[in-house]
């Protein structure tokens, strides 16, 4: 195509659920809107409540705490956008909108990634080194540790957001999705590719791959540790404080494959959208409920708590 009949883009349009009916939209409102307040709400609680109590003050909830403020800031990239698509049908972003909320998404997607690692890490050292888990989670440890569990989304979400929007847009400016996604937004562009994909591809899996093998890693050593456990209380005990964290790692991992990594023939852009729900929106919700629901000192800490503020508000004349 010339140069001098491409028309620049200067926005977009997220298709969205345009293709569904106007009813089946305002149910999927109500539904988003109803999990996007359960998410905030959730992850709020567990940040709260881990600060407050000074039983919880331990590194697990304190990395429990780091993937709650990731969930929040996941939440806030995709889901509001998303919502004034299927209410006010404002379907339209700037150019600079998009870039912004691609970058967020690669940022705390590749940030996500890497707690998760961090996490289990933690669960191998309080598991194959008990009595000395203080001493090697001490509180530099920790913040050494959740500062480079969060760093790599910076380079990764710079590089690729800046490549991808470096490129000419031309001609159609539909995304065909319900955010700015790197895959939907690329078919925009009017220009050679095959080198960024190439980066994409090698890029998505080195930094999938490797936090993966490093929790492989961790729950293979865990494993072999809690076999040699004598009594069948002691393993039930051990795995306990691994389950929660091994059902995140498994919704997130599960999830984001299934979207990223299946055939190019099997992946049409509607299931997609259902695939990307599912660890955009859904899993961050259910993070804080696995982990309350299954782990029985923040369950505690959440009655200690809620009876705390309900004695200091009967004292409150």
């Amino acid at each position: 195509m010339a140069m001098g009949n491409w028309t620049e883009i200067s926005e977009f349009i997220l298709m969205s659920f345009s293709s569904l009916p106007t009813e089946i939209q305002s149910l999927l409102f109500l539904t988003f809107l109803t999990i996007y307040l359960v998410t905030l709400m959730g992850n709020s609680l567990i940040i709260l409540v881990t600060l407050a109590d000074p039983m919880l003050h331990s590194p697990m909830y304190f990395f429990l705490r780091n993937l709650s403020f990731l969930e929040i800031g996941f939440n806030l990239v995709i889901v509001p956008k998303m919502l004034g698509t299927l209410l006010a049908q404002d379907t339209t972003i700037s150019f600079l909108g998009c870039a912004t909320q691609m970058y967020f998404f690669f940022f705390f997607g590749v940030a996500e990634c890497f707690l998760l690692a961090t996490m289990a890490y933690d669960r191998y050292v309080a598991i194959c080194s008990p009595l000395h888990y203080a001493v090697i989670m001490n509180q530099r440890t920790r913040a050494k540790l959740a500062a480079a569990s969060w760093f790599p989304g910076f380079p990764v979400a710079t590089v690729q957001t800046t490549w991808l929007f470096s490129f000419p847009f031309c001609g159609t400016n539909k995304v065909n999705h319900f955010f700015c996604d790197s895959p939907p937004v690329l078919k925009l562009v009017c220009a050679d590719t095959a080198l960024f994909e190439i980066y994409a591809i090698v890029g998505t899996i080195l930094v999938v791959m490797i936090p993966c093998l490093l929790i492989l890693c961790s729950y293979t050593r865990i494993a072999a540790a809690i076999l040699k456990i004598p009594s069948a209380k002691g393993k039930h005990k051990a795995f306990s404080t691994c389950s929660s964290h091994l059902l995140v790692v498994s919704l997130f991992y599960i999830s984001s494959s299934l979207t990223y990594f299946r055939p190019k023939s099997n992946n049409s852009p509607e299931s997609k959208k259902l695939l990307s729900l599912s660890y955009t929106v859904v899993t961050p919700m259910l993070n804080p409920i696995i982990y309350s629901l299954r782990n029985s000192e923040v369950k505690n800490a959440l009655s200690r708590t809620f009876h705390k503020v309900l004695a200091l508000r009967n004292c409150i004349p």
